[in-house]
Formats: C-alpha cells, sequence, structure tokens
C-alpha cells in the first residue's frame, strides 16, 4: 500500500511543486487550499503524512493543528511557515506538530521530513495486540510511569498530560534511564536522524518536561550535564 500524504497550501505554485515530486517519488497525494478543506480532509482520510501551512484562508494552519489534535493525535504534520524565529518553530511544535519545515525549502528536504515522520511512526506502532503487553510494558523511574500502549503518564496519584513531542523525548529518556544522553543522540532518536534545525529547541522541550514532571515535586529525575546533555535517574549529581 502507498503512502498517503495531504498537503493543505494555498500558494497553487508550492502545492503543485509538492504534489508533482510526491507522485514521482510514489505518494498518494491530495490537495486542500483552505484550513477549512484541510481539517475536513485530514479528519475523513488515513495519512501517513500532513503537511500543513501556517498561513491559511478560512482557519489557519495552527487553529488546523488544534483542532485536528484533538481527535488524532497520531498522524504525523509537518509545519510549512515562513518564520524562522525560534520561538515561532518551538509555538508550532509544541501545538501537536511533528516537525517543520521553513520557506523557501528545497524539495530534498521535505522529502526528507517526511521519510523521517514516517520512520519514526512506524518505530512506535505496536507489532498486534496479542503480545502487546509484554512488548511495549509500563517504563517507571521512581513514581513516574509511562503506560506506552495508553499514552499514559503519571507522577504518584497525577496524571500528567504531555504534548506529543514533549512525550516522546519523555519516553526515550525513560528508555535509557540512568544513562547520559547527547543532544546529537536526542534529535537523531526524538526529531529524526534527518532533522535539521536548532539544537536548543531541545533545551527547550526539557524546560517544559521540568515543568511538567519534576518543579512540582520535591525528588527531581531530569538533570543537566553541562555541555554534554541530559539524563533521568533517581539519584542526585
Amino acid at each position: 500500500m502507498k503512502e498517503a500524504v495531504l498537503i493543505v497550501e494555498d500558494e497553487d505554485k508550492i502545492a503543485r511543486l509538492l504534489e508533482m515530486e510526491l507522485s514521482y517519488e510514489g505518494y498518494e497525494v491530495a490537495r486542500a487550499s483552505t484550513g477549512r478543506e484541510g481539517l475536513a480532509l485530514g479528519l475523513s482520510g488515513t495519512w501517513s503524512v500532513i503537511l500543513l501551512d501556517i498561513m491559511l484562508p478560512e482557519l489557519s494552519g495552527t487553529e488546523v493543528l488544534r483542532r485536528f489534535r484533538q481527535t488524532d493525535e497520531v498522524t504525523p504534520v509537518i509545519l510549512l511557515t515562513a518564520r524562522d524565529a525560534v520561538p515561532d518553530k518551538v509555538s508550532g511544535l509544541d501545538s501537536g506538530a511533528n516537525d517543520y519545515i521553513t520557506k523557501p525549502f528545497e524539495i530534498e528536504e521535505v522529502l526528507a521530513r517526511i521519510r523521517a515522520c514516517i520512520r519514526n511512526r512506524r518505530i512506535g506502532e505496536p507489532a498486534g495486540q496479542t503480545d502487546a503487553q509484554e512488548e511495549f510494558p509500563e517504563i517507571s523511574i521512581g513514581d513516574l510511569t509511562i503506560v506506552p500502549l495508553m499514552r499514559k503518564v503519571t507522577r504518584g496519584r497525577d496524571s500528567i498530560e504531555l504534548t506529543p513531542k514533549e512525550y516522546e523525548l519523555l519516553v526515550y529518556l525513560m528508555e535509557n534511564r540512568n544513562q547520559v544522553l547527547t543532544r546529537e543522540q536526542i534529535i537523531s532518536k526524538v526529531w529524526g536522524y534527518d532533522f535539521v534545525g536548532d539544537t536548543n529547541v531541545i533545551d527547550v522541550y526539557i524546560r517544559y518536561l521540568r515543568k511538567k514532571v519534576d518543579y512540582p515535586y520535591t525528588r527531581k529525575l531530569i538533570h543537566t550535564h553541562r555541555g554534554v546533555g541530559y539524563s533521568i535517574r533517581e539519584t542526585e549529581e
């Protein structure tokens, strides 16, 4: 079965270029030129990746993403944006996007980002329900627990709500608990091997995680290793 990509882009020239190149690469492609049309198509179909422009008529890409994530937390969404400031990029990722591409872009970069999103999603998919509990057991450190099959995070008796990217980052840290992970390792695993961007995005997301899983509690679990990276462990440095 072919991978399917939805392009939500109101600039016809860009949309036609993406459609042509993706079709040539073997993807099934659909297009929408307004936010409302893109949201309707996104919710009514099964997509491998959605390419979503930020500046759209009728509904902005940010609003489309917000409404889409209320129903679908799994389908990868790559934002297309002319804004290249780090706060803008982080805001988009924190809204539920999996990645972003700054305009103008090279088509090779778009293809690489799509492949990375598809690959990362496959890695996170259970092979089947029969042995799913054994293959995807709970992950715990101290009183912090993740239930992967339910995407549930708790600390003690508290349920913690995370954005998709915060969740992926926490899972990676906890799967490698008690190990120091470099920024390069985190970028490669959580954002994809083909990610091209600022590594300080990691620092921002670590700060987000700490606010939710560390700061409200006495025992801190996430540790900074200056000049190297981060780790999650019970023992203090």
